[in-house]
């Protein structure tokens, strides 16, 4: 049975940093990719950042590119989430989520960004900001 278990959330200043983890048991995911999404009060879930767990490849969006890094450690099953100058619009719950990688029928951002395509979430961590 797969299991995400996110940690790392809590109380930040703005500017302050934050690093998030998701660890992931339950099956092997050198055909997965795995992504961050985050949901703010009265908002809908968004796309965050995602990797191919195989290449590495990264793909962000535009509200955290070149303040986020996500990256992945193979040998312990975990994916992080460098948030760096963080600021109060991003307060939210941060989820992981695994996406089971098949053909690409659709560009690639289009089908790691869609959080439908995910077939497992973990619990989710929160994250504040503060201004």
């Amino acid at each position: 049975q797969v299991q995400l278990v996110e940690s790392g959330g809590g109380l930040v200043q703005a500017g302050e940093s934050l690093r998030l983890s998701c660890s992931a048991s339950g099956r092997t995911f050198s055909n997965y990719a795995m992504g961050w999404f985050r949901q703010a009060p009265g908002k809908e879930r968004e796309f965050v950042a995602a990797i191919k767990w195989s290449s590495g490849s990264t793909y962000y969006a535009d509200s955290v590119k070149g303040r986020f890094t996500i990256s992945r450690d193979n040998g312990k099953n975990t994916v992080y989430l460098q948030m760096n100058t963080l600021k109060p619009d991003d307060t939210a719950v941060y989820y992981c989520a695994a996406q089971r990688m098949g053909m690409a029928i659709a560009p690639m951002f289009d089908l790691l960004s869609n959080r439908a395509l995910y077939a497992y979430w973990g619990q989710g961590t929160q994250v504040t900001v503060s201004s």
